[in-house]
C-alpha cells in the first residue's frame, strides 16, 4: 500500500530529476540566478528524501538515475575537462603531457598531432601552466582520447562513464563501511543523493569521484586488516589526486609502525609504478612550478585566507598571497601532525573522523576552495555524526555568483554568508559532541563508583 510518505518521496524524486535535467542541459555557469534556484529545488528535495522513510536501495537507485541524466551533457560549470582531453590526446600521440606548455604544440615548433588544434587550445582555461594532473587521471584522459580522437563530446562521455562507475562503487563501499561501523544504512543517502556530489563529480567531471573510490577501498580493506591491498588502493588514490598524502600521519597512528611499514611499502610501490613512466627531472620541475603557482597565485571562495588578505592590504597596501599561501599550508601541516599525535585511533571510524578533521582545517586555510573540493569531506563525514559538511554542500553553490560577469568578480557578501553559517554549524556540533562525551564520562564514573561500593 502506498503511504503519503512514499507518494511524497516519489514525487520529489521526479522533481529532482527535472531539476537535474535543467542543470545538465539548460543552465550555463553565468546564469547564476537560474543555477541557484534549480540547485535549491534539488537540495530541498534532498533534505526531505534523506529524512524520509525512503528505502535505502530505492534511494541508491534514484542516486544512480540522477547521475545518468548527465550522461550526454557538456559540463556546464567547469571547463577543466578540456585540459583533460588535451592531455589525453597528447598521450595518445606518444607525448608526455607534463613536458611542455600547451602553447608549444600550436606554435609551429612541434609536429602536427591528431586532435591537438588551435580551436581546442583556445578553450583551455590554464594554457600558461604545465599539467599537474597525476598519472591515474592521465590514464583515463588517454582512454577518452584513444576511443574518440577528435570528438570532444565522445571523450567527455568516456570520462563520465569512468567517474559514474567510481561513484557507484563509492556508494556501495560507504554502505558496507556504515554497516561495519554499526551506523544506519540510510546514512549512505547523505552522500549518494547529495546534489553537490551529483552536480560536480558526475556532472562536471571532477576526479574527486575516482579518488574517493580508491580512498574508500583503502579504508574498507584496512578494516579487514588487508594492509597490502589497502596500501595499493591508497597509492592509487594519491595517483588520482595528491590530497590523500595529508592522511598518511593518521594511518601511521592507526596502524602503528610495524603494520604501517607493510601498508606504506604498498603505497610507495604503487606510486612508483604509476608515476615513474612519465617522470624526469624536467617534469618534476614543471610539476613543482605549477604547484607553487597554485599556492601563491590562485584564490577563490576562501575563508581565513580572505580575512588575512584583507588585513594584509590594510598593513602593506597590496596582496601578500605569496606569503600567506605557503604560511597557511605550513600551518595546515603543523595542525595535521598535532592531530595525528594527539590520540590513538582505535577504529576505522575514528580514523575517518580525524581525516575529515584534517581536511576541514585544510579547506578553511586554503586560498582556493572550489565547491567540488568539499565532496571528499562529505564522503568522510558520512561515517560520523557531524553534518556541517552537508550544510556546506548546500551553501558552496553561492561561490558561482563570481561567474555572472566576464571579470569573474567574487561576491564577498555571499562568501561571508557561506562561511558564517558553516562555522556556526560546526561550532554547535562540536559543542554538542563535547557535551555527549562529558555525559558518557560521567556515566562511566558513576558505574565505576557503584562497582566499588
Amino acid at each position: 500500500m502506498m503511504t503519503k510518505s512514499n507518494t511524497a518521496s516519489h514525487f520529489l524524486i521526479g522533481v529532482s530529476a527535472l531539476a537535474y535535467l535543467a542543470l545538465a542541459y539548460a543552465t550555463p555557469r553565468y546564469e547564476f540566478t537560474q543555477l541557484l534556484m534549480l540547485f535549491a529545488v534539488a537540495f530541498g528535495c534532498y533534505i526531505y528524501l534523506v529524512n524520509s522513510r525512503l528505502n535505502v536501495w530505492y534511494g541508491i537507485g534514484a542516486a544512480v538515475l540522477f547521475r545518468l541524466l548527465f550522461l550526454f551533457a557538456e559540463p556546464a560549470l567547469s571547463d577543466d575537462y578540456v585540459r583533460f582531453i588535451w592531455d589525453g590526446r597528447l598521450l595518445a600521440e606518444g607525448q608526455n603531457p607534463y613536458l611542455h606548455l600547451p602553447q608549444y604544440f600550436v606554435s609551429g615548433d612541434a609536429p602536427p598531432l591528431a586532435g591537438i588544434t588551435t580551436e581546442l587550445y583556445q578553450q583551455l582555461n590554464s594554457p600558461a601552466y604545465y599539467s599537474i594532473y597525476p598519472p591515474v587521471t592521465q590514464a583515463v584522459f588517454w582512454l577518452s582520447a584513444a576511443l574518440f580522437t577528435k570528438n570532444l563530446v565522445g571523450s567527455a562521455l568516456v570520462i563520465r562513464l569512468v567517474l559514474l562507475l567510481a561513484e557507484v562503487g563509492s556508494i556501495l563501499l560507504l554502505l558496507r563501511l556504515l554497516r561495519r561501523m554499526a551506523l544506519p544504512d540510510k546514512d549512505v543517502l547523505l552522500y549518494a543523493l547529495n546534489p553537490l556530489v551529483i552536480l560536480e563529480l558526475t556532472g562536471n567531471l571532477h576526479f574527486e569521484a575516482l579518488m574517493i573510490f580508491f580512498l574508500l577501498i583503502s579504508l574498507h580493506q584496512m578494516y579487514y586488516q588487508r594492509y597490502l591491498f589497502s596500501g595499493i588502493a591508497f597509492g592509487l588514490a594519491i595517483g588520482t589526486k595528491l590530497l590523500p598524502l595529508m592522511f598518511l600521519p593518521f594511518v601511521l597512528r592507526r596502524l602503528g609502525l610495524h603494520k604501517f611499514l607493510k601498508f606504506g611499502g604498498a603505497v610507495l610501490a604503487t606510486i612508483l609504478v604509476v608515476f615513474i613512466p612519465l617522470l624526469s627531472v624536467e617534469v618534476l620541475q614543471h610539476i613543482f612550478q605549477s604547484l607553487d603557482l597554485y599556492f601563491q597565485k590562485f584564490e577563490f571562495n576562501a575563508s581565513v585566507y580572505y580575512l588575512l588578505r584583507w588585513i594584509g592590504f590594510q598593513l602593506a597596501g597590496f596582496n601578500i598571497i605569496w606569503v600567506l599561501g605557503p604560511l597557511l599550508s605550513l600551518t595546515t601541516l603543523f595542525v595535521i601532525v598535532y592531530l595525528a599525535t594527539k590520540k590513538r585511533l582505535g577504529s576505522i571510524r575514528r580514523l575517518a573522523g580525524y581525516m575529515a578533521a584534517a581536511l576541514t582545517v585544510y579547506l578553511f586555510l586554503a586560498t582556493t576552495v572550489h565547491p567540488w573540493y568539499i565532496t571528499t569531506l562529505l564522503a568522510l563525514t558520512t561515517m560520523s555524526r557531524f553534518r556541517f559538511a552537508f550544510a556546506w554542500s548546500g551553501l558552496a553553490i553561492l561561490s558561482y555568483a563570481a561567474y555572472q560577469n566576464s571579470t569573474n568578480s567574487e561576491r564577498y557578501g555571499l562568501i561571508v554568508l557561506e562561511y558564517a553559517l558553516v562555522f556556526l554549524w560546526l561550532m554547535v556540533e562540536l559543542y554538542l559532541y563535547r557535551q555527549r562525551q562529558r555525559h558518557l564520562i560521567t556515566e562511566e564514573e558513576i558505574k565505576e563508583k557503584s562497582g566499588r561500593a
